[in-house]
C-alpha cells in the first residue's frame, strides 16, 4: 500500500537536506534504551543517526524518496571515513571551499552503493556547497537569508543571535527587530502560496488548519527570545548559513565516536512506511520517531496507519512526532491502545529548538 503523499509530491529530489526536528526532545522523549529495536523516519538522516547515540540494538530507517536515503547513506559514510571536522565540512557547518568538499565526498564515494554514488556523482555543485544545503527547503532558507539585510543591516543580524538574558532579548526583538517591514516581509515571504511553491510541495498544506505565516511569526518571536538563539543550530543555520556556536545533536563533537561505533545496528529502506510495516513481526518496536509525517496524510489515513504502528509496537513503546498545521494526536476510540504523555510532551514542546512546530506529540502503546 503506497503512502498517500506519494500519489501528490515528486521525490526525485532532496526535500530536506538536514533534519528539522529537535533530536534533544526527540532523544529525551523516546528514553532509547541498550536492547531497544528503534524505527526512524530518515529523512535526512540526522535524528536516525542521534537515535544511535543511545546504543540500541538496531535502528530501522525507511523513507519513500530515494533522494533522503542518499543522504542518509552519505552521512553513514562520512562517520565512517571523516574526522568530525571534516563531517562538518562535508555537511556545510563549518566553511570550507568546493575543492576541498569535493575530496571529503570522494573518500566517503567508495562506501556508498551504486545508486546512491551515482545520486551524488550528479550532485558536484551541492557537494561543494556542503550536503546539509542541497534541500528544496534550504535553498528557500537561503533566499530568505540573502533578503533579509533588506530589513535589517547585518549589526542587527548578528545582534539577534549574540548572547543575552531572556530579558535582553524580548527588549531586542521589540525595540529592534519586530518593525513593520520585518512583519510584512515575513508573511508574504512564509505565505502558504510562496512556501509551497519555494519551500514545499503545496501538497503538504492540503489539511492545514492554521495560518502558515502568522503561526511561524509567532514561533519566530518565541525563538528570538524565550529560547536562547546561542544555543539553537536551526535558528542560527536560518540566518548566517552555518552552525556558528551551537551544532544539533548528531553534530557535536561528544556524540560522533559513539555514533561512529554503532553504525553497524543500522539499516535503511526506500519504501512506503505502510508496506515496510507489512513486513514486521508484532510486539517487534519500542520506539518510534515519526518526525510529521501525519500532517501529510488524512485523518481516516492517520489513523489507519496509526493501527499499523501499534500492532507491531511492544507494550509501552513509544512514538514521537510533530505538528505544524495539522493537529495530530491520539483518537478516543484508540484510548485503550495508546497513553498520551501530554505532560511531558508539553515540557519538551517548551525547549523545542526547531522552534516552528505546533506541538510535539507523545504517545505510549498501553
Amino acid at each position: 500500500m503506497p503512502s498517500e503523499i506519494s500519489y501528490k509530491a515528486d521525490f526525485s529530489e532532496i526535500r530536506y537536506a538536514q533534519c528539522w526536528e529537535d533530536a534533544d526532545i526527540l532523544l529525551n522523549a523516546l528514553d532509547i534504551q541498550p536492547g531497544d529495536i528503534c524505527l526512524s523516519i530518515a529523512s535526512a538522516g540526522d535524528n536516525t543517526l542521534a537515535m544511535l547515540s543511545q546504543s540500541p540494538a538496531r535502528v530501522i530507517a525507511v523513507d519513500i524518496n530515494p533522494a533522503q536515503i542518499a543522504c542518509l547513506e552519505l552521512r553513514v559514510a562520512a562517520y565512517r571515513e571523516l574526522s568530525h571536522p571534516e563531517l562538518l565540512v562535508l555537511i556545510g557547518s563549518l566553511p570550507g571551499d568546493g575543492a576541498y568538499r569535493n575530496s571529503l565526498y570522494h573518500r566517503c564515494r567508495p562506501q556508498l552503493s551504486t545508486v546512491t554514488r551515482q545520486f551524488w556523482d550528479n550532485r558536484s555543485t551541492a557537494i561543494a556547497q556542503g550536503i546539509g544545503t542541497a534541500g528544496k527547503f534550504e535553498r528557500y532558507l537561503r533566499l530568505f537569508r540573502s533578503m533579509l539585510p533588506l530589513i535589517h543591516n547585518q549589526d542587527i543580524i548578528t545582534e539577534a543571535i549574540t548572547e543575552k538574558t531572556e530579558a535582553e532579548r524580548h527588549i531586542f526583538y521589540q525595540q529592534h527587530w519586530n518593525n513593520n517591514r520585518w512583519q510584512l516581509f515575513f508573511k508574504i515571504f512564509f505565505s502558504q502560496f510562496i512556501l509551497g511553491r519555494l519551500g514545499r510541495h503545496p501538497s503538504f498544506f492540503e489539511y492545514a488548519q492554521k495560518n502558515v505565516a502568522e503561526h511561524l511569526l509567532q514561533r519566530t518571536a518565541y525563538a528570538m527570545t524565550t529560547i536562547n538563539p546561542c544555543d539553537n543550530p536551526y535558528l542560527q543555520w536560518i540566518a548566517t548559513g552555518q552552525h556558528l556556536t551551537a551544532l544539533p545533536y548528531a553534530l557535536r563533537p561528544e556524540n560522533f565516536e559513539i555514533i561512529r561505533a554503532n553504525l553497524d545496528r543500522l539499516e535503511w529502506h526506500c519504501t512506503a512506511i505502510e508496506d515496510l510495516l507489512k513486513n514486521l513481526d508484532c510486539d517487534f518496536i519500542n520506539k518510534y520517531n515519526l518526525s510529521n509525517i501525519f500532517e501529510y496524510m488524512s485523518n481516516q489515513n492517520y489513523e489507519t496507519l496509526l493501527r499499523k504502528l501499534i500492532r507491531v509496537g511492544k507494550s509501552s513503546a513509544r512514538l514521537a512526532y510533530w505538528n505544524l498545521l495539522v493537529k495530530r494526536s491520539r483518537p478516543e476510540d484508540m484510548k485503550n491502545l495508546l497513553y498520551s504523555l501530554t505532560l511531558e510532551a508539553t515540557r519538551l514542546y517548551q525547549q523545542d529548538k526547531a522552534f516552528f512546530y505546533s506541538s510535539f506529540i507523545l504517545e505510549e502503546i498501553i
